[in-house]
């Protein structure tokens, strides 16, 4: 199947999809609640009816499962739709924000919040989001200038973003260095994960993902008018640089808030655009929306297996996600070698 504008009935069922996921990790999970009783909780909450569980059991649905279920939706959806805006933008099938250095700049920032000011981690507009998106975008814009300089290319922007986002690593490795009273939380932060007790994390990145999805999904139109070449966009009325900026700005800041909620979680902005290209096809006018509703699909399914295959002890989600996403990677880079020479 092969779109090139996004149909209402695709629409329908990648939502109707993700509803099923997201119902499913919430009826079930580590606490051996019975998903027939949590289904009744769920009732007695709609019609104001007797719920049969206990007033702990009902909050680790509500103060744990759900607020959990829908951060990992927003996350995935971030990372995914970032992936998808950063390969249209760069006009690279293997550009993502982890391998462009996006994640590693928001991660060094945040960490360097998290060493400086623990007290302001939870603000909504804190430093926290902040820092990382202004980590982000530095880290995407240090990959293309070091890219560029070096002539360009798949496999130049490739090693460009490894070597900028090992060298924001060490950076913030020093960072965390310098207060060891941290070292643990920044290093599971790293990893990757979803810890949450309540609806805090998912009110702070909410607007930032909001708005950058927003525009990323406006931008998709111009995406597909961009893949054809500048020179040729400019004579549709288009302007290149404009469209650039304004998505590695949205991209950016998605991936930050991201970041600034759950850690390094790599392989999501790769895998997702490109199952969406398969089943869909390669208009951005496609590809960006379904990426958003397949990444929060994909965390969603990633972080129910990270915390209940060994519960009650609970995996990284970016152990899973990189479970996936290295081998998928491999195909990606075996299908397009040719632009790597």
């Amino acid at each position: 199947m092969s779109l090139t504008r996004l149909r209402p009935w695709v629409v329908a069922v990648a939502v109707a999809v993700l509803v099923v996921v997201a119902s499913v990790s919430t009826l079930l999970g580590a606490a051996n609640l019975g998903w027939s009783r949590v289904v009744a909780e769920v009732w007695a909450q709609l019609t104001g009816g007797m719920s049969p569980l206990s007033a702990t059991e009902a909050a680790i649905v509500w103060e744990v499962r759900v607020p959990r279920v829908v951060l990992a939706g927003l996350v995935g959806a971030a990372l995914a739709v970032s992936g998808a805006a950063f390969q249209g933008v760069f006009r690279n099938p293997l550009a993502d924000p982890y391998l462009l250095g996006a994640a590693a700049g928001a991660g060094m920032a945040a960490t360097i919040v998290v060493v400086a000011a623990p007290q302001t981690t939870g603000w909504v507009l804190g430093p926290l989001p902040l820092a990382a998106f202004a980590g982000a975008l530095g880290g995407v814009s240090l990959t293309w200038v070091l890219g560029r300089s070096a002539g360009g290319g798949t496999a130049v922007l490739l090693l460009a973003g490894i070597a900028v986002a090992s060298f924001l690593t060490a950076v913030q490795t020093f960072a965390q260095q310098l207060n060891t009273d941290t070292i643990k939380q920044v290093y599971s932060w790293m990893l990757g994960g979803l810890n949450t007790t309540g609806w805090r994390e998912v009110l702070v990145t909410l607007p930032y993902i909001g708005i950058a999805s927003t525009v990323l999904c406006l931008c998709a139109r111009l995406l597909d008018v961009l893949a054809i070449g500048d020179d040729e966009a400019a004579s549709l009325g288009v302007h290149p640089g404009r469209v650039r900026v304004a998505v590695l700005l949205a991209a950016s800041l998605a991936t930050a808030a991201a970041v600034a909620v759950s850690g390094l979680i790599g392989f999501v902005g790769i895998v997702v655009p490109h199952v969406v290209r398969l089943l869909a096809g390669a208009s951005y006018r496609v590809v960006v929306p379904l990426s958003l509703l397949g990444g929060a699909t994909f965390l969603i399914v990633a972080d129910y297996i990270a915390r209940t295959a060994f519960a009650p002890a609970e995996l990284p989600i970016g152990v899973i996600t990189a479970f996936t996403g290295a081998p998928f990677f491999l195909v990606v880079l075996r299908t397009h070698r040719e632009r790597l020479r």
